[in-house]
């Protein structure tokens, strides 16, 4: 009997014990609040625009690593840091190897060969048959006699085809821009810039269609000199009051064509990257920058200090840097601001996106 005491009083004595643990524990985890979720932030986009590569590769152009050995041009770039590639496209070009090419179809082309890289993708539709930029926003020759209306249907329309044939390739772009260089519009004399309501209707038509295709996809709208404050307050406070619907702002950075270094004009930059962030409440991002491929160190310290610029905008929002056009070598491009070697090889301004 006593036996059978001694163990009940043994039994209840660890019952209370483990019930005061159980409460103890219960209460602790009570009066602990729940860990904060920690905020996903996007990688830092590091790009290249490589509109011009299909065509240097169809010429016979090699390109090589700093040993000398040849390798495809994309596998050099993101061995160089470089995440994401930027491709233009147009409407109906010609098969000039400079000014031409950029269809629909090698533009999905080359997407799919960067997206099975891991690289992600930027399109910049242009809206012309080659070139536009701030000098020239020429309407594609398809579209030349269209009354507005038939415009705006026009800008929906090719904006949705190719951004559809690119989804059933696989390839869903995690930026479009609407217009390239558009502080004059685009779509002239449509779409200038002189009678923005116009030109908010274009640009929105752009915006929906890309968000038909896929809501997640931010839009650009993009202007060159992006160390001109001015100019952007203007723009955007003008496309505020005509309700153009975008994500992002985009920029283009080039000291070269400034005529100066780019350490007269980077604070400048700074300056309209940190205002466009707090003034519109939008994402940043320079969407193509570039140097004298003669003056690789000086691109190179360019190009670290335009990274720490975007990289320091407050709240994330600054998004990424984007060389335009590194490998098209000045031999067979005839452009300067390329960061490539007349030997075939990346120049050491490149290491920029590697190092940062």
């Amino acid at each position: 009997m006593k036996k059978i005491k001694a163990f009940l009083s043994a039994t209840l004595l660890l019952i209370a014990t483990l019930s005061s643990t159980s409460c103890s524990n219960a209460q602790s985890a009570t009066e602990q609040p729940a860990p904060t979720p920690t905020p996903i932030v996007a990688a830092f986009a590091k790009g290249a625009d490589t509109g011009w590569l299909p065509q240097m590769e169809a010429t016979g152009y090699h390109f090589l690593d700093a040993d000398g050995t040849q390798k495809d041009c994309l596998q050099l770039l993101k061995d160089r840091g470089i995440n994401t590639i930027r491709l233009r496209v147009w409407v109906n070009p010609s098969t000039d190897k400079i000014n031409g090419h950029c269809s629909k179809a090698e533009t999905v082309a080359l997407a799919v060969r960067a997206k099975n890289m891991g690289m992600r993708i930027m399109i910049d539709f242009h809206y012309s048959d080659s070139w536009a930029d701030p000098s020239k926003q020429n309407k594609p020759a398809a579209w030349a006699n269209d009354s507005f209306s038939q415009l705006l249907t026009d800008v929906y329309n090719h904006t949705y085809d190719v951004l559809n044939d690119l989804k059933t390739a696989g390839v869903t772009p995690e930026w479009v821009q609407i217009g390239n260089e558009i502080p004059g519009g685009m779509l002239w004399p449509d779409g200038n810039s002189n009678n923005f309501g116009q030109l908010a209707q274009l640009l929105n038509k752009g915006y929906d269609a890309t968000k038909a295709i896929n809501p997640a996809i931010k839009v650009i709208v993009h202007l060159d000199q992006g160390n001109d404050n001015t100019k952007f307050r203007w723009f955007f406070d003008n496309a505020t009051a005509n309700y153009v619907r975008y994500d992002v702002i985009g920029m283009s950075y080039y000291p070269y064509w400034l005529n100066s270094d780019y350490t007269t004009t980077i604070s400048n930059l700074t300056t309209n990257l940190n205002d466009m962030a707090s003034r519109y409440g939008k994402e940043v991002m320079v969407v193509e920058v570039g140097g004298d491929y003669t003056l690789a160190q000086n691109t190179h310290d360019m190009l670290v200090a335009v990274i720490n610029a975007v990289k320091a905008v407050p709240n994330n929002k600054g998004l990424g840097v984007i060389y335009w056009e590194p490998e098209g070598e000045k031999t067979w491009s005839g452009y300067q601001l390329s960061a490539w070697q007349s030997d075939g090889k990346p120049s050491i301004a490149l290491d920029a996106f590697k190092a940062n």
